[in-house]
């Protein structure tokens, strides 16, 4: 392995992504579009992925009126295959690829009797398994010093008041994948894997949640509201960059302290 240097400079300079490519998965809407955003923001340019290429395209427009590139890329994650082609194009693009940020996600809601158990797959192979090809298939190709970041969630880590053991157990799951692709590829390849486990973020799929659920899940945020997009976009820039390079295997929560009662 390629020794990796430890990031130097002035503190902002940490925060920096210039000259690296970061892919961002379930980037047509929501958290997804607003990380690429913020990545680019950082300096980073963009390969965004999702399945509808008309929403990919849109934040695409928002991330090249930045003065960034961007490349879309429509991708199922839950087929091993598309994850490989897009690892490939942002090597055929812009030849290189320094971090992923594996956001791509779904949720269902059921009573755990009652669940369809094609829902269930449905989520686990979204969220847990699309996640795992698409690590696999960027860890092919990353150097030495790259980055990738796991969106989570603080579900992973506490109850839900809403029966959800589709979601749960695959945001449990991707905090555990995680830490073994971290202990796998940390010192093999020098590519460190954090995640992040947010809380309730103010964007659209908030407005579609009663306000009773909305304030039962709050009652236990030690900060009492809903983080905002920013918030979670700083907590990523950090984790894609040189500022957090010597932190690997850790699963950041960005939730208010609602996972610390």
């Amino acid at each position: 392995m390629d020794t990796v240097v430890p990031p130097s400079g002035s503190v902002l300079d940490l925060f920096r992504l210039t000259g690296r490519v970061a892919v961002v998965t379930g980037a047509g809407s929501g958290l997804g579009a607003g990380l690429a955003r913020a990545l680019a923001e950082a300096g980073a340019d963009i390969v965004v992925a999702g399945r509808r290429r008309d929403k990919l395209e849109q934040v695409a427009a928002s991330v090249t009126a930045l003065g960034r590139r961007c490349s879309v890329v429509p991708t199922d994650v839950t087929d091993p295959a598309q994850c490989e082609t897009l690892a490939r194009t942002a090597i055929t693009e812009f030849g290189r690829l320094d971090v992923l940020v594996n956001n791509a996600g779904i949720t269902h809601t059921a009573p755990a009797t009652r669940e369809d158990p094609g829902d269930y797959r449905n989520v686990l192979e979204v969220n847990l398994f699309g996640a795992y090809w698409t690590a696999q298939a960027c860890a092919r190709v990353m150097r030495p010093g790259s980055s990738i970041v796991n969106v989570a969630s603080m579900l992973g880590l506490i109850k839900s008041v809403l029966p959800q053991a589709a979601y749960a157990s695959s945001k449990a799951g991707l905090i555990g994948l995680t830490r073994d692709l971290s202990h796998q590829w940390a010192g093999r390849k020098g590519i460190r894997v954090n995640a992040i486990a947010p809380g309730f973020v103010d964007t659209d799929m908030i407005g579609e949640m009663s306000q009773d659920i909305l304030d039962e899940f709050l009652r236990d945020c030690s900060l009492g509201r809903t983080a905002t997009q920013r918030e979670i976009d700083a907590a990523v820039v950090f984790l894609a960059g040189p500022a957090s390079g010597y932190i690997t295997g850790s699963t950041l929560a960005v939730d208010g302290g609602t996972s610390g009662h």
